[in-house]
């Protein structure tokens, strides 16, 4: 199911609808993002089991920044948030669940990325990288 999302564009420009995709178990849950499409942090971290700081830390920002609205609803904040929970949503069916595609993605050494994990590139602002290498992995190519 494509869930879509209406954005806004600079400068006047007319909003269009953008297709924006989270497989299941994403997909199913609207509760991750509001109606502007912002993540809903509470409900995030309530999902995952972990406290704000826990997940700011996880995703390389400072604690305070999920806690202050103006920096949470900021675009970079904002697009870490979005970039790790799509990249947890790709790997969820390979991991078995949520749970395990959350470890994998804190803990598993990636051989591809010089066994570095997942959130270590998140962090480093390579997330494209990864996201490239989940399709290679996707379409059939070998880790």
């Amino acid at each position: 199911m494509t869930t879509f999302r209406t954005q806004s564009y600079p400068l006047g420009l007319e909003e269009s609808q953008a297709p924006l995709y989270f497989p299941p178990p994403f997909g199913r849950s609207t509760a991750l993002f509001n109606r502007d499409g912002f993540v809903e942090i509470d409900e995030v971290v309530e999902r995952f089991g972990m406290s704000k700081g826990q997940f700011a830390e996880m995703i390389g920002l400072a604690p305070e920044t999920l806690r202050r609205t103006s920096r949470l609803t900021a675009a970079k904040t904002q697009a870490r948030m979005t970039e790790v929970l799509e990249i947890v949503t790709r790997v969820t069916d390979w991991a078995g669940g949520e749970k395990q595609a959350m470890a994998w993605y804190r803990a598993e050494p990636i051989p591809a990325f010089g066994g570095r994990t997942a959130e270590s590139l998140v962090k480093d602002g390579k997330a494209g990288a990864l996201r490239d290498y989940l399709d290679h992995l996707a379409m059939g190519g070998f880790a």
